[in-house]
């Protein structure tokens, strides 16, 4: 694995990080990072009126506040569409208490998106953002479990985290621990400041308070692939060397001979495809098309650029540049 971003993200001159990877949290120092989003872009998302939920929520005492409580309607087009995040309607939740989660960064913020394909090219994994606002003295979420290795950045204030234990095996779901759960044991408990960087390994539980000021943290997850994905990719494997992409645009045979025929067909072009397939390819394979499917960078040119170099008709109706 790379550290070119990663070097960036975690001050690791010693490489004691790796040590850290999926076996127990740990705080560190930013390695020079600078991150790409703050309260400013927050703040413009709020007033440029098209921002929308589900990309943002409010939580307050350890649940997801109704969406009207903090979203209004509009009149665009002799429609009146809801969900709209209202910015005075989360100020005054904000002062309440509450705290504000903003999802998916990746999908709305360029800096941020650009960031994310990098550090997703050096891990081999696909990486999602998230911003959390809290004011001091405040909880966010509840403890729970994220499905995903997750690197909090700290960006205003400081907020108090405290750190469970990971799943006892396999079997376990994200979300929150529930009360009736046997309860995970406390593993670090540490207050987080501008500068420093908290690790919490796939499936550890966590919860977090705020603790001076109004804080607000970036949450990097690093998704990782299940037997979901491994099934999909053994099944992409198993037919793309037919040259049938899309089942529906395959043959339709009439008779169960003919059936037969295209089910033995299939059945040799999937054996011959996955003999060669190793355990490690299968991995590779399948955390490749979880990162093919992260929200795509731009590409081409931009309209104000296009705008500057587009052709003007001349009288005789040729076109020149301008």
């Amino acid at each position: 694995m790379g550290a070119q971003i990663l070097g960036q993200l975690v001050d690791d001159a010693n490489s004691s990080f790796w040590s850290y990877w999926r076996s127990r949290p740990g705080v560190f120092a930013v390695g020079g990072m600078h991150s790409p989003f703050a309260l400013a872009d927050v703040d413009a998302a709020l007033a440029s009126g098209l921002f929308r939920e589900p990309y943002v929520e409010m939580w307050r005492d350890g649940r997801r506040l109704p969406v009207t409580d903090f979203t209004s309607t509009r009149t665009v087009a002799r429609e009146n569409p809801g969900g709209f995040a209202d910015e005075v309607k989360i100020r005054a939740l904000l002062d309440g208490g509450a705290t504000m989660l903003l999802r998916c960064l990746d999908q709305w913020h360029g800096p941020t998106r650009d960031m994310l394909h990098a550090l997703a090219a050096e891990l081999g994994r696909a990486v999602e953002a998230f911003c959390f606002v809290t004011p001091a003295g405040q909880a966010g979420l509840p403890l729970h479990r994220d499905d995903g290795d997750v690197f909090v950045v700290q960006m205003t204030g400081s907020k108090s985290w405290y750190v469970h234990e990971g799943p006892a095996d396999a079997r376990w779901q994200a979300g929150r621990v529930r009360d009736n759960e046997p309860q995970p044991a406390e593993l670090l408990h540490t207050v987080l400041r501008p500068g420093e960087v908290l690790y919490i390994p796939r499936g550890f539980a966590h919860r977090a308070t705020g603790q001076e000021g109004l804080s607000a943290h970036l949450s990097l997850a690093v998704r990782e692939i299940g037997v979901a994905e491994l099934f999909d990719s053994i099944q992409e494997h198993a037919i793309r060397a037919d040259g049938t992409e899309d089942a529906e645009a395959g043959p339709r045979p009439l008779s169960d001979a003919a059936i037969i025929a295209e089910a033995k067909k299939l059945l040799e072009t999937a054996r011959r495809q996955l003999a060669n397939l190793t355990e490690e390819g299968l991995v590779a394979h399948a955390r490749q098309r979880h990162v093919a499917r992260m929200p795509p960078r731009p590409e081409g040119p931009r309209l104000s650029e296009l705008a500057a170099a587009w052709p003007t008709p001349t009288p005789d109706g040729q076109v020149s540049g301008q």
